[in-house]
């Protein structure tokens, strides 16, 4: 019995000794991956009972020869034990990274649902309230001079356009989202899509005193869905002309690399700030109150003009970005060229 306690006591303290050791260790790689704290982990396992093991071949005077065959079957169990928990190691690290990104991106997705119903509850409080009083004014035969009856008309219809635009604008956000979006692709000129948009925004534009410049040559086709090109094309210029100041430029633009076509849109809005370029594409970020527009401004989108040029150029296989340049900034959008 007292060998036995003999035994016990001296492995006792070796992995006392060891386990310290591997307690200081672990203490120094505080800041390293779950890997090497796991790796860590095993191997003071393996090297306490190595050298308990030690120990007590000490203590109990085997021979040199003994010794040596035991601490082999240790290193080879060693081997073994340190090769699968290095393996199993990184894929619980693996899954922990993951694990810690899901986490982050449903609290991302939920502080953008919230953002999100703020801003349209707001978005749309405002005109709905407007939209009554207007309607009672008119039941209540407050006004009757016909002016001031068809001014309150066209409010109302400008109003109700606003709205529709706004529902059609989380329509699509909600499909993106959803992963509902089904494209069509085809080869699209990418030169009439441009013409069209910029068509379409004229009078906006005409009414705030910008002028539009587009490049006379070298438009690409890409392989795209018409519709929700258009769509692209035709948020980033009202975005564009949104913020730039009266009298300003908005320029377009666009060219062909190896197997990528890019567009480019460049105002003279003074640019943006540094801190929001990363943020400029997240859903109902308006920026700064000084880029805000009103709420009642003509192709008013509620801040989501720009998530959803995002998300229908990502449903493309492409990209958009956002860089300032000397007076304003400039978004560049990334899709496939077609084959032609």
């Amino acid at each position: 019995m007292g060998d036995l306690a003999l035994i016990f006591g001296v492995a006792l303290a070796a992995a006392l000794a060891v386990g310290l050791a591997g307690a200081v260790a672990l203490r120094l790689l505080r800041g390293r991956s779950i890997t090497v704290h796991i790796s860590v982990l095993l191997a003071m396992s393996v090297a306490a009972v190595a050298a308990g093991v030690a120990g007590v071949a000490q203590a109990m005077f085997l021979s040199p020869h003994d010794l040596q065959v035991v601490l082999i079957t240790v290193s080879a169990a060693a081997v073994v034990s340190l090769a699968v928990g290095w393996l199993f190691g990184r894929r619980l690290a693996a899954a922990a990274v993951w694990a810690d990104q899901a986490r982050a991106r449903e609290r991302r997705i939920e502080k953008g649902r919230r953002d999100l119903v703020a801003w349209v509850s707001h978005d749309l409080r405002t005109p709905l309230a407007g939209l009554r009083a207007m309607a009672e004014a008119l039941e209540d035969g407050v006004v009757d001079d016909p002016a001031t009856v068809a001014e309150y008309h066209r409010r109302i219809r400008v109003e109700t356009d606003r709205m529709t635009r706004l529902v059609d604008d989380l329509f699509e956000l909600s499909r993106i989202n959803a992963g509902a979006l089904r494209l069509s692709l085809s080869t699209v000129a990418l030169g009439d899509v441009v013409s069209d948009a910029l068509a379409g925004a004229a009078p906006l534009a005409a009414a705030r005193r910008i002028r539009l410049v587009a490049a006379e040559a070298g438009w690409p086709a890409v392989t795209a869905s018409e519709r929700e090109l258009s769509r692209v094309v035709g948020n980033l210029l009202l975005n564009a002309i949104r913020y730039t100041p009266a009298d300003g430029t908005v320029s377009v633009d666009a060219g062909r690399d190896v197997d990528t076509a890019w567009l480019a849109v460049a105002d003279t809005c003074g640019g943006i700030p540094e801190d929001d370029l990363p943020r400029v594409f997240d859903v109902a970020f308006r920026g700064e109150p000084a880029r805000t527009p009103a709420a009642a401004e003509p192709g008013g989108s509620g801040g989501l003009g720009l998530a959803i040029v995002r998300g229908l150029v990502e449903a493309h296989g492409g990209r958009v970005e956002v860089q300032n340049v000397s007076d304003g900034c400039r978004f560049v959008v990334r899709l496939p060229a077609a084959g032609i």
